[in-house]
């Protein structure tokens, strides 16, 4: 055993005394250690169930014969950061739970471990630490919060976002508000729409490294405390048969992942996530691979934000494993993957329900989908060179194909002012710059813009453009991850107010007015904007993050 390197022979007799100092006896110490990297806090609302998950984790591995020993990570809540200096760490912070997971598992020598993460930067920071451990490992999440419930109306944390505007044009007065405020989220888990982390979450399956449900079965539920338990006792059979992360996490399973996203419409953040992880695997992820894959994949599902379905939804449908049956059955997806179940991709759909009435009004049939094309889309053109990324399955029809002005603006304060005070008109392309991984710092999330877009009737006339990112919680013509980012001189920093831009989601195109000769008159005395430093850890980050086409990695 791998941790026996902290516990066998005279010279770890010190070792022992330490682990001996833990409560542990001598029986406890002979089994093998299992890692339960646990991301609970008190303040973020999908983590605060965690203890109950983790102590079910440990229940399992228990009873398989092993000794469980846990340890804590960060984790930000992407909706109270947001709109604040506070979003700058949100991104970075994937970094810091990946190095801190491969810190204590590799100075405690565990032989196999257990993830519990549940929100948007744990999860890829947890599986990138998975990947490069290349341990015996599984992820159980805490699982989706449930949808709210207002006058009849089913609501989320998005509808909050999207009152703001209601309430600032007086469409709402400051009892609504209120009375939103407390029933947009009921209780614990992840917000409840197919937002970043229950993206996450759900892929985590299609990766084959999370069993069944871990996706969808909501947090509240008996048997999310069941799968944690199942998990736990998994772990063991997999550190029996040494069978490691990296035996999952193939090519063919990240394809998988990547088919799966397009088919339920999942959030743009995936497609820095998912190449972060694949990379800590030793392997390639281009944005080219989610082209190709969105070009041959159907959407499948309306899930909030761009449809009326909830997670509570998708699990009475089948949940994850009912939409990859379906892909399955039609050459969309690789059914010989193995997963951290013992079992195929192909074993796991076929006892799929996806027959049932509830399954087929949520998940269509790939003959009658919810659009031939993938639900997130890949563009290209003279303004982002390296590409940028749309929730295709979230834009209006009428905004699939849209050109107009630019309106400009260095940061997201100054355009959600612009457009507070009515100043952007229909037909505007919003340019956000000065976002970027580097430029920002930390490539902030812009849930307020786009909200207030909604909000104020603007998603069906107005683009917005960005370096920068936009939350999975996003509907409209949203574009982010438009790279090289402004604060590296990518053309994006060289736009001014009146170019004509043009978005064409289904030639998969973005094209800026502006000519080579233009730009380069442009380019003329641009000096690469003065950084605010902190000297803390964004400084740090700044000097080493890569593009958001690369996963936004640092070097």
């Amino acid at each position: 055993m791998r941790s026996d390197r902290i516990k066998e022979g005279i010279q770890r007799a010190p070792h022992r005394a330490l682990l001996f100092a833990t409560g542990l006896t001598r029986e406890e110490l002979s089994r093998p250690l299992v890692g339960i990297a646990n991301s609970f806090n008190e303040i973020v609302p999908g983590h605060v169930h965690l203890r109950s998950i983790a102590e079910a984790v440990k229940a399992g591995v228990r009873s398989a014969g092993g000794t469980p020993m846990e340890f804590n990570v960060i984790g930000i809540c992407d909706g109270i950061a947001m709109g604040h200096a506070g979003m700058r760490y949100s991104l970075p912070s994937r970094e810091l739970i990946a190095d801190s997971v491969e810190a204590v598992t590799i100075a405690h020598a565990f032989d196999g471990l257990v993830l519990v993460p549940n929100c948007d930067k744990i999860v890829p920071g947890m599986l990138i630490a998975a990947a490069r451990l290349d341990l015996p490992t599984i992820v159980v999440s805490g699982g989706p919060m449930l949808a709210g419930h207002h006058r009849g109306r089913t609501i989320d944390l998005n509808t909050m976002f999207e009152a703001v505007a209601a309430r600032h044009e007086g469409r709402i007065d400051d009892k609504t508000l209120s009375d939103l405020e407390r029933a947009a989220c009921p209780g614990c888990g992840s917000c409840s729409g197919l937002f970043t982390a229950n993206t996450l979450n759900c892929l985590s399956e299609a990766l084959g490294i999370a069993l069944p449900g871990n996706g969808t079965i909501p947090a509240v539920a008996a048997d999310r405390v069941r799968l944690a338990k199942e998990a736990g006792e998994r772990v063991m059979a997999l550190i029996e048969g040494r069978t490691t992360a990296r035996d999952v996490l193939t090519e063919r399973a990240f394809e998988n992942a990547i088919a799966l996203d397009m088919a339920i419409g999942g959030s743009t953040n995936t497609v820095l996530h998912l190449p972060a992880i694949a990379h800590a695997a030793g392997l390639s992820l281009p944005l080219e691979t989610f082209d190709r894959i969105s070009r041959r994949t159907p959407c499948l599902v309306k899930m909030s934000p761009s449809g009326p379905y909830h997670m509570e939804d998708l699990d009475a449908a089948g949940g994850v494993f009912a939409v990859l049956r379906r892909l399955l059955e039609n050459g969309c997806i690789h059914g010989d993957e193995m997963t951290v179940s013992g079992r195929s991709i192909a074993e796991l759909a076929a006892e799929a329900a996806t027959d049932r009435a509830v399954t087929n009004s949520i998940i269509r049939s790939v003959a009658s989908p919810v659009s031939e094309g993938g639900g997130i889309r890949i563009l290209r053109g003279n303004l982002a060179p390296e590409g940028a990324v749309v929730k295709a399955a979230a834009v209006r029809e009428e905004m699939r194909h849209h050109a107009g002005p630019a309106r400009v603006f260095d940061g997201e304060e100054n355009a959600l002012q612009a457009l507070l005070d009515r100043a952007i008109e229909p037909g505007d392309v919003v340019v956000i710059r000065y976002e970027g991984p580097r430029g920002g710092p930390g490539m902030r999330e812009m849930l307020m813009m786009t909200s207030a877009l909604v909000g104020l009737g603007l998603d069906d006339s107005v683009a917005l453009l960005t370096d920068g990112r936009f939350s999975g919680a996003t509907r409209g013509a949203a574009i982010g991850h438009v790279a090289p980012e402004a604060a590296v001189g990518g053309p994006i920093a060289f736009v001014e107010n009146g170019d004509r831009i043009e978005i064409d989601l289904e030639a998969g195109t973005l094209t800026w007015s502006v000519g080579e000769e233009e730009l380069e008159h442009r380019r003329a005395g641009w000096k690469t904007p003065e950084y605010e430093k902190t000297g803390g850890y964004l400084d740090r980050y700044v000097a080493h993050v890569g593009s958001a086409s690369r996963g936004a990695l640092l070097t």
